[in-house]
């Protein structure tokens, strides 16, 4: 008997340390390991890798749009199944929140956002939509200034 929970204990612990070995270590590995979930269209290992705020925006959209959270995760939008080569650079890591660098066109770069949750480097699409909202928000902003502008010259 001593044997059986013994070859038990052996078992779990071997099982729980090569698992935890697939964790992605850095914010590179976990683009690296989301892009292969991409690619073979594995929902669940993408939502593993998105942080706690972009699966409540995907739910969100989810709900809005009447379907369910692994269409809305399989419909990727910062990058794509078919992508052959990505480029990266500049990974920048402050405390539990990251950046790296993706060439999204020709010499055209994007800050792809990233969150450690629970000790795993996850990508934060809620940052990156919050930054495109933001930078058009700007965009707007400068266009109401200038037609403003306009207005009181005439």
């Amino acid at each position: 008997m001593r044997v059986k929970i013994i070859t038990f204990i052996c078992l779990t612990l071997l099982t729980i340390s090569c698992g935890s070995a697939n964790l992605p270590q850095t914010p590179t590995d976990t683009l690296k390991t989301y892009l292969q979930a991409i690619k073979k269209k594995d929902a669940n290992k993408m939502k593993a890798l998105l942080s706690e705020g972009s699966i409540k925006m995907h739910e969100n959209e989810a709900k809005a749009q009447n379907v369910s959270l692994d269409e809305i995760i399989l419909r990727e939008t910062l990058f794509t199944s078919d992508q052959k080569t990505l480029k990266i650079r500049n990974e920048k890591i402050d405390g539990d929140n990251a950046t790296i660098e993706v060439e999204t066109a020709p010499d055209l770069f994007d800050r792809v956002p990233f969150v450690k949750e629970n000790g795993i480097w996850k990508i934060a699409k809620d940052k990156f939509a919050d930054e495109i909202q933001k930078q058009s928000d700007e965009e707007m902003k400068k266009l109401d200034d200038k037609i403003n502008e306009s207005r009181q010259e005439n």
